[in-house]
């Protein structure tokens, strides 16, 4: 089953954030990231400087394993210190998926 893990934050440093992911994604990230799908950021509307990471991986325990590695972990520490306040973190099951 397909999973989806979430990252909620606020920053006013969105381009230091931006550097920094595509920085993971070249190290450490894409292609080498267990059972990762895609990565989708998105910028609320609404809330200025919210932002909303949605990472798509094959399964739950896929993505366990990702989070488990120490490039993930780094990425993590470093983002925390770029965002305001406590980013916050969703665990989803892919209940269902309607195509455009």
């Amino acid at each position: 089953m397909r999973f989806v893990q979430t990252i909620w934050f606020s920053t006013d440093r969105f381009d230091a954030m931006q550097a920094l992911m595509d920085r993971w994604a070249e190290e450490g990230g894409r292609g080498q990231a267990p059972g990762l799908i895609r990565t989708t950021v998105a910028k609320d509307r609404d809330h200025d400087g919210m932002y909303l990471v949605i990472a798509e991986f094959e399964d739950y325990e896929q993505a366990m394993k990702n989070s488990e590695r120490p490039e993930t972990d780094a990425f993590a520490r470093e983002m925390a210190t770029m965002t305001n306040g406590e980013p916050s973190f969703g665990n989803f099951d892919v209940v269902r998926v309607d195509e455009a």
